[in-house]
């Protein structure tokens, strides 16, 4: 049937814009999208324009407080946290990415926390890849329980008018904590100790991986800039705002019924995607003109480069996807009603499996979310589904888990003979899956 020959294409616009890393998922998803629309003559979905301009949005922001130091002093406060219970660092380690990202609404946050905890694991002879894996895992969870992240912000533009943004973060909030609490239960004796592990060992006789082993790396730090803590200030209550505007929609303007474009639904309420990008975009002028960072700053923050590779990928690999959905959605629909109608979690394997592939929450919430309604499932279903977008940890090519892997030196946390027993499977595997099966039992009783 055509419909295979459609989905090689999109699965090699995948597997090779993977390989290509960086903006290479959204040029190769325009290229297959090239090949749909000339060769299959398939008529293009509208493009991810929302969730594109909320990941600007955010990232703006949060390069914004990054460019300030703002980031420099949370990354500070979480040292402190993290050295004060060594002994603890498994449970601290996730506990303290799941906040980060929590906040600011992307995992690339993270990147300075995880040397931290590398170090602190290795210093009390703790295996590293217990606070490692469990705390990148978390980092992904909590993008599905942020106000501000672009996957929030895709299943809330999807479900507009059916769910409030307060009653998905009532459900996902809990249910993606217990899930990172059950990551780190099997994560509390994962591997050898130190003491036994014979790769750890073998290395220690090297004296100059002793000696690096056991300095101390705590460098002198230098001082915050002036306008560090202000610019944290007002980024969390630019959080605030956004999640009051949505536990209380009645706060917004109305216009009355009428013709809808992206800021205004049919009637006549702004979308809260829209509110998303004003606060955050408003709360980054404030921190440039009272914290005194300048454009130019904002524009070199290394968020703000990841941010842009963020947009170009769900750009291309999204509108592609978006495309097979809409042109096979009746086959599609056949094909799985009945399993679906029967059993509505099963849809969660279906996002769990396209979230491998995609690398993205927000891509796969976009893709395939809508599909999900039309196939007749409730929206509290939907929300308690939403954290199986997160199996972006399967493959290790994600950013995240490539730099936790680097920053072990020890060589605890690593990719395994067969590319997917790695570190991160056992922990992403539980995590994800006590998320959704919480998330059933919360929207069962909120609902």
């Amino acid at each position: 049937m055509i419909i295979w020959l459609q989905f090689a294409v999109l699965l090699a616009a995948i597997l090779v814009g993977a390989r290509m890393k960086g903006i290479g998922l959204g040029v190769m998803g325009m290229v297959a999208l090239a090949i749909y629309i000339f060769l299959f003559r398939m008529r293009p979905a509208d493009p991810p324009i929302d969730v594109m301009l909320i990941i600007l949005a955010v990232v703006t922001t949060a390069a914004t407080l990054q460019a300030a130091g703002g980031m420099d002093y949370l990354v500070r406060l979480a040292e402190k946290i993290l050295r004060s219970k060594p002994a603890l660092i498994v449970l601290l380690g996730p506990l303290v990415t799941y906040m980060f990202t929590l906040f600011a609404g992307t995992a690339h946050i993270t990147y300075s926390l995880l040397p931290i905890i590398a170090e602190v694991s290795t210093k009390k002879r703790i295996r590293p890849e217990r606070a490692l894996s469990i705390s990148v895992i978390a980092s992904h969870l909590a993008i599905t329980a942020s106000p501000i992240s672009a996957a929030t912000a895709a299943i809330l533009t999807i479900l507009s008018g059916k769910v409030e943004l307060l009653e998905i973060l009532k459900v996902c909030i809990p249910a993606t904590l217990v899930g990172t609490l059950a990551g780190v239960a099997v994560c509390w004796k994962q591997g050898k100790d130190l003491d036994k592990d014979p790769l750890f060992l073998e290395k220690m006789k090297d004296p100059e991986f002793a000696k690096s082993i056991n300095a101390d790396t705590e460098a002198a730090q230098a001082p915050l800039q002036p306008g560090a803590k202000t610019s944290v200030l007002i980024f969390g209550l630019a959080v605030l705002l956004i999640v009051l505007v949505g536990a209380f929609p009645d706060m917004l303007p109305s216009f009355g019924e009428g013709l809808s474009n992206l800021a205004v639904d049919a009637a006549g309420r702004i979308k809260m995607s829209a509110i998303i990008e004003l606060v955050m975009l408003a709360a980054a002028a404030a921190i440039m003109l009272l914290c005194k960072t300048s454009a130019a700053s904002v524009a070199k923050a290394s968020l703000f480069t990841s941010g842009a590779q963020a947009v170009v990928s769900i750009f291309g690999v999204v509108w592609m996807s978006a495309t097979f959905m809409q042109t096979n959605t009746a086959v599609i629909e056949h094909t799985l009603g009945d399993m679906v109608r029967s059993a509505p979690w099963t849809f969660a394997i279906a996002l769990f499996l396209l979230s491998i592939l995609l690398f993205s929450q927000a891509a796969t919430t976009k893709a395939l979310m809508p599909l999900g309604l039309s196939l007749g499932i409730i929206p509290p279903h939907l929300v308690a589904m939403f954290p199986a977008v997160n199996g972006d940890f399967v493959l290790p090519g994600y950013p995240t888990l490539l730099a936790a892997i680097n920053f072990d030196r020890t060589g605890s946390t690593h990719i395994g003979k067969y590319l997917v027993n790695h570190s991160f499977m056992i922990p992403g595997l539980v995590s994800v899956s006590v998320s959704v099966a919480v998330g059933f039992l919360l929207a069962g009783i909120l609902w």
